[in-house]
């Protein structure tokens, strides 16, 4: 008897402690983070950090540098700031959502990535992803996260529907990512409105009049090519075609020779680079000459990698990004570049730039929350940042950055050069 009451006054004071556990500090109090599995995550970063950020980006792939680097930025962030925002403290995993056999991010993994992250109660905070395809798996499995929503803020993503309506989304589009009627999505670049209309200026000015547009039949390609049109059209320029190629032909020597038929001066791009990309630009040159102009998104990025994908036949060829180039930033920006470049041994990717903006974004957050998932998705759409690392730094409603700027590179000698910022006007933006 002995025996069994004292097992009963255990398992009281067990339930006591639990429940006491879970309401001090908000859902989160423990001695650590509970880490992420490690057949995906990286090992945990800082792990007496109560608060787990995770970052989700494609890591295996072409585009490999670019992305491992800016896990990097959101490292140095993260300890810049002590490993703390405000009075919580913070533990960081980096996590892949590709697969070396795709080369790319997969679905597979992004879906089971969301629910790691969603079933962690560690987990406060998610950057990424940089796929906006991924982004769409993900983002409503954090939305219906228990305790949450959980927040998210990327520093890559660009189709159009995540956030909001309009040409080139779907049906449905933005609230089958949202089911619980509560948003928990931001992103610190232009969405691909701002980048198809910022192309179709950059088309015109060229002196093109015929384009003919392609695209990858993803989210992402098929909805920056479809705001490129839109824009273009309206800039008075004649869309001589609008047709996908296929990621893993061997030869586009056909679709080459149909361009070069219809006169068009010029080529936009709409797809990703890991889409056989490289072998696209280079049957486009062969057959097209040096004349024509080929632009591409940020797709197309890192730009270094569409140089080693294409060769010399990437001379000449314009890439755009949402964003400013490293030596348009001022104050914290430039600080940032510079002590980014002295750590890493070498300047930051456009994107690294971003994703520690996006890191800057996540901590403003937490630190303004008051420790649950909800509250620290919820301060999301209150944060104004002023002189931060992109300067003042705040989302509208729906999780678009107030502040889009394009910036256009061109590959010159081998290398990526920058070519012109533009802000592409209200007016188009909102055709496109």
């Amino acid at each position: 008897m002995k025996k069994r009451i004292y097992a009963g006054a255990g398992a009281s004071a067990l339930i006591a402690i639990v429940a006491l556990a879970a309401t001090v500090g908000g859902a989160f109090a423990r001695s650590g983070a509970s880490p992420l599995p490690a057949s995906s995550c990286s090992a945990i970063q800082n792990s007496s950090g109560q608060y787990l950020i995770a970052s989700d980006l494609p890591l295996e792939g072409s585009g490999r540098s670019q992305t491992s680097q800016m896990t990097r930025a959101i490292k140095f962030i993260l300890s810049k700031h002590g490993w703390k925002a405000g009075k919580y403290s913070l533990a960081y995993q980096s996590c892949d959502d590709a697969t070396a056999q795709a080369g790319k991010w997969d679905s597979g993994k992004c879906s089971a990535n969301a629910n790691a992250y969603a079933q962690n109660s560690s987990v406060v905070g998610v950057i990424g992803t940089f796929n906006s395809g991924c982004a769409e798996i993900i983002v409503p499995i954090l939305n219906r996260a228990s305790n949450g929503p959980i927040a998210m803020v990327s520093p890559a993503n660009t189709y159009v529907g995540l956030t909001h309506g309009g040409p080139g989304t779907v049906a449905g589009e933005p609230g089958k990512y949202y089911p619980t009627g509560k948003r928990n999505y931001a992103r610190v670049v232009a969405a691909d409105d701002y980048q198809g209309a910022a192309d179709a200026v950059l088309t015109k000015s060229l002196g093109v009049k015929k384009v003919y547009i392609l695209n990858d039949k993803e989210a992402y390609g098929l909805g920056v090519a479809s705001n490129f049109r839109n824009a273009a059209k309206k800039l008075g320029l004649t869309i001589a075609g609008f047709t996908a190629w296929d990621g893993k032909a061997s030869s586009y020597e056909a679709l080459a020779v149909k361009i070069k038929a219809s006169g068009a001066q010029g080529v936009f791009l709409g797809g990703l680079i890991c889409e056989n990309g490289g072998k696209l630009i280079k049957d486009l040159r062969n057959a097209l000459g040096k004349g024509p102009k080929i632009i591409a998104p940020d797709g197309f990025t890192p730009v270094s990698a569409t140089v080693q994908e294409s060769g010399s036949a990437s001379e000449g060829t314009y890439v755009s990004v949402a964003g400013l180039p490293n030596t348009a930033l001022k104050g914290a920006g430039a600080a940032f570049v510079a002590q980014f470049t002295k750590a890493d041994k070498r300047p930051p990717d456009p994107y690294s730039v971003y994703a520690a903006q996006a890191t800057e974004v996540m901590v403003q957050a937490i630190k303004q929350s008051n420790g649950t998932r909800a509250d620290v998705a919820k301060q999301l759409f209150k944060i104004n940042l002023v002189g931060s690392i992109l300067g003042n730094v705040s989302f509208n409603s729906n999780g678009d950055v107030t502040s889009n700027p394009v910036t256009i590179y061109v590959v010159k000698g081998g290398k990526s050069t920058t070519y012109r910022v533009i802000v592409p006007p209200k007016s188009l933006v909102k055709i496109a």
